[in-house]
């Protein structure tokens, strides 16, 4: 199999999964409990959250709190914002956001919130001068990924929070697409909450982070325990902790080089299928993008129709966001980049990870020129059939 899907999820690294095997078994004590089994898994519930508030680049070890994914981090962040926040009920966020993001929006604005999308260009970037202009004394929080999930596109976050901060608005970062392929310092900028899942890093699922600068007043999202200073309750996933700090420590050692041979082999896909296929087009901007992202668009070709063929040849891919697939509606991100709705149809994402080679590229290429081609010609023979005979 070739796994070009690293965005959806990515395969748990050999060194995370041996880091987490002992809090399987062996380590298997409640962290909230008194006694020596507890404790001893505390003291490395501790450490893990050190080493996570240190990849990040977190001013204090507090300001890590251990959750369930990108999904429950986000729902959070945005809850408490509007608890904290009253009377304000202004939520700023962009078109283009993950599910997570958007399918809440549309929740809290039944609820009474209102709710100010910002677009964005045709290469994917974000209308800045739009997103100023909701900068207004009503709003409680802007919320931008730092990352497109599905174009890979860049936001320029550092600058956004600046702004943001500027007009004393609560500012969160989705970077689960982000985290572990471009540096994340947060020591330095005015980011008051930001989101990560494990999984998107070579981490187990089910664990994320949500990152709350010290002196952000903040409400749980889940009752009941003590948990996590009494900001999460339930029992911690100590076994995906564990495995999420391994990541984290991994990356940081190996991530830079890894993040260059990635780039370098998704360059060289690009320029192998743009030079073999004709009538193929990049969505979005080429340059300021996550090193390992390449959303194509294939004219002509109905994009699940090519995944399938793709899958029965081992090559695994996906049209966008997982959380989506299966959806008959167009990708919302190529819609609100302006593009119609059969460009969006025939679009594919590719996305690359440490484990894939330069063989596997050109395996890939050579089977999508193939599939194309054969997908092209079934399409020209159904709109000019043949005349029967009579």
């Amino acid at each position: 199999m070739i796994y070009l899907d690293h965005n959806a999820t990515t395969p748990v690294h050999p060194e995370v999964r041996k880091a987490m095997e002992p809090f399987w078994a062996d380590q298997y004590g409640n962290p909230s409990s008194l006694h020596q089994a507890g404790r001893q898994v505390a003291r490395e519930l501790k450490q893990a959250r050190r080493d996570i508030a240190s990849f990040l680049g977190a001013s204090d070890e507090s300001e890590i709190i251990f959750t369930s994914g990108g999904t429950e981090s986000n729902n959070a962040a945005f809850r408490s914002t509007l608890w904290a926040a009253r009377p304000k009920r202004k939520l700023v966020t962009t078109a283009v956001e993950h599910s997570s993001i958007l399918k809440l929006a549309k929740a809290l604005q039944e609820e009474g919130a209102l709710v100010d999308y910002v677009n964005v260009s045709q290469e994917g970037d974000l209308d800045l001068g739009r997103l100023k202009l909701a900068l207004g004394p009503d709003a409680a929080l802007v919320s931008v990924m730092m990352a497109n999930n599905e174009t890979g596109v860049l936001f320029p976050v550092a600058e956004i929070a600046k702004w943001v901060r500027d007009a004393n608005i609560l500012f969160h970062v989705d970077a689960v697409q982000a985290v572990g392929k471009i540096p994340v310092l947060l020591k330095d900028q005015p980011i008051d909450f930001l989101s990560l899942s494990a999984h998107k890093l070579g981490g187990p699922k089910g664990v994320g982070v949500l990152y709350v600068r010290k002196g952000v007043p903040f409400r749980p999202f889940c009752f009941g325990g003590g948990q996590e200073r009494g900001r999460r309750a339930g029992t911690e996933n100590v076994a995906g902790i564990i495995g999420l700090a391994a990541a984290c420590q991994r990356i940081q050692k190996q991530g830079e080089e890894e993040n260059r041979k990635i780039r370098r082999l998704r360059d060289q896909f690009e320029e192998k299928v743009l030079k073999k296929i004709p009538n193929v087009a990049i969505n979005g901007r080429q340059e300021n993008r996550l090193p390992n992202t390449s959303n194509l668009a294939f004219k002509g070709v109905d994009s699940e129709v090519l995944l399938i063929l793709l899958d029965e040849a081992g090559i695994c891919a996906s049209s966008g966001s997982a959380c989506v697939s299966g959806a008959p509606e167009p990708s919302h991100v190529l819609k609100a980049m302006g593009f119609s709705s059969e460009r969006a149809r025939s679009s594919v994402r590719f996305s690359l990870g440490p484990e894939n080679t330069p063989v596997e590229i050109e395996e890939t290429v050579k089977a999508i020129s193939l599939l194309v081609a054969r997908l092209r010609e079934i399409d020209l023979k159904d709109q000019h059939p043949h005349p029967s005979v009579q």
